[in-house]
């Protein structure tokens, strides 16, 4: 068991990934860290369902990062904690998974289809106690519904070339989409890519393991 005279405060946290958006949350969530993206083939690693995949991806990065930080699994009783805090992201429109787009025209082709309609956003979060081997995780799910985009608006956001670096050409924040977002069912942190209040319950439950 960890100590329990730990709290959040004491641990050292590593967030494994390198989207600004999640970086953002973490920082509102006052909490510091250390960044370390991990470098896997996201497109080896196929699952059915949007829940299992985004899972399965997060845990891989987890893996990798703890691969390359070199742990053998040593444990120290009275060590501060190093949490280790991975996700992933997926869209799922019309019952098809979205990652990010290919290319301009699949960016294209995803926003188009979000103009007067709904996204489903998929969201992981995994937990890595790195002082004491144990890891948790958890997924959450939004609804996001847009009023019709229009082409001119499509056409500038495609240039600016950000649809690109998210999970389905999906950005919610972004000031030529958030006019267009006519409500979301669940959380907006969660459809940026990392849901507050389940990270806030991944990183305390590590603690307690």
């Amino acid at each position: 068991m960890a100590n329990p005279k730990f709290q959040l405060k004491d641990a050292k946290i590593i967030l494994g990934s390198s989207s600004m958006a999640r970086r953002k949350i973490l920082q509102e969530m006052g909490f510091d860290f250390t960044v370390m993206a991990a470098d896997i083939d996201e497109m080896s690693i196929r699952r059915e369902k949007p829940e299992d995949l985004v899972l399965a991806l997060a845990e891989a990065k987890a893996d990798a990062i703890v691969s390359r930080l070199g742990i053998q699994g040593h444990k120290e009783e009275n060590a501060h904690p190093t949490l280790l805090l991975t996700a992933d992201t997926v869209v799922v429109y019309e019952g098809m998974i979205r990652e990010k787009p290919s290319s301009k025209e699949e960016a294209r082709h995803f926003v188009k289809g979000y103009s007067g309609g709904c996204a489903v956003v998929v969201g992981s979060v995994v937990v890595t106690n790195l002082s004491t081997g144990s890891r948790k995780q958890g997924w959450d799910k939004s609804e996001v519904y847009f009023h019709d985009i229009p082409e001119e608006v499509i056409d500038r956001l495609i240039d600016d070339g950000v649809t690109l670096n998210v999970a389905g050409g999906l950005m919610l924040e972004h000031p030529l989409t958030a006019p267009f977002v006519d409500t979301v069912i669940g959380t907006p942190d969660g459809v940026m890519g990392l849901s507050k209040s389940l990270t806030q319950k991944l990183l305390e439950e590590s603690l307690q393991s």
